[in-house]
């Protein structure tokens, strides 16, 4: 039986006809039915949204068969509020009728941020900290105090809740006192126990230089300028430090020198004293 349907034209035939079909059908599908379906043969194309209103925005979309949604809100100095700044898909973009556009629209109110302190900081650091609040630095000036460029005031309080990109102005230390203040005894200590005393009069270290010496401790304080005993407060003292004083010197062993009779002679080195 197997044999009469192998050797049977209708069952080749049949098998044909489905196949004819088949690919009738996929054809059929791939240029009729689906085009049809996903307007595969229309396109619109996005307008420029930026810089109007979403009013207008809205307008223009629904006069060319095209949807919108505002996927974000944003404070933008540089456009009144409601008004677009950025849209996606881009301006130039062809798409398929009835797209939904994604807006980004300009917020009327802008985002509050609470005023840190930054009192005490230095001068970087607290620019830093403003800025990762959300804040910027106003104006800066000086006045006169121990810590150089350490903030000594601002101008909107710890705690006061402000718009994002407000101006902080601020006060910053000029690093010089206002009053004058006596030297204190120095001369004769150890370096560390110098710089605590210097500290504690309001006072900083300059150049330390080192100078060799026999007679006292190394890291002692020999001097200091300017020699005088009163200096205004957050000034700088130029300090002499005592060094190890090596008297060892290297003792050379000469040139030998062999004469005509074959005998050695050792000659000392003399030192040039020009």
């Amino acid at each position: 039986m197997l044999k009469r349907i192998l050797t049977s034209k209708k069952f080749y035939l049949t098998i044909l006809g489905v196949i004819l079909f088949g690919a009738c059908s996929l054809l059929l599908l791939d240029k009729v039915i689906m085009p049809s379906y996903t307007n595969y043969y229309e396109g619109v194309t996005v307008p420029d949204l930026t810089r109007v209103s979403l009013e207008e925005a809205e307008v223009k979309l629904t006069n060319i068969g095209l949807r919108y949604e505002v996927a974000d809100r944003r404070a933008n100095s540089a456009f009144p509020a409601n008004y677009v700044i950025d849209q996606q898909p881009a301006a130039t973009t062809i798409v398929k009728p009835n797209r939904k556009i994604y807006l980004t629209v300009n917020t009327e109110v802008k985002p509050q941020v609470i005023v840190p302190n930054v009192t005490s900081l230095s001068f970087r650091n607290a620019k830093i900290q403003l800025q990762n609040y959300g804040l910027d630095v106003g104006s800066v000036s000086y006045e006169s105090s121990r810590f150089k460029n350490s903030v000594l005031r601002q101008s909107i309080p710890e705690g006061t809740t402000v718009s994002k990109g407000t101006l902080v102005d601020l006060v910053v230390s000029d690093g010089l006192g206002d009053k004058i203040v006596q030297i204190p005894e120095i001369i004769g200590l150890r370096l560390p126990q110098a710089q605590l005393k210097l500290r504690e009069a309001g006072l900083n270290i300059g150049e330390i230089l080192f100078r060799p010496s026999k007679e006292v401790v190394p890291n002692t304080v020999l001097d200091f300028t300017p020699k005088v005993t009163e200096i205004i407060e957050g000034e700088s003292l130029d300090l002499v430090i005592s060094e190890r004083f090596d008297a060892i010197e290297q003792v050379e062993g000469g040139v030998v020198n062999i004469d005509s009779t074959g005998n050695k002679s050792k000659k000392p080195i003399i030192p040039n004293n020009k």
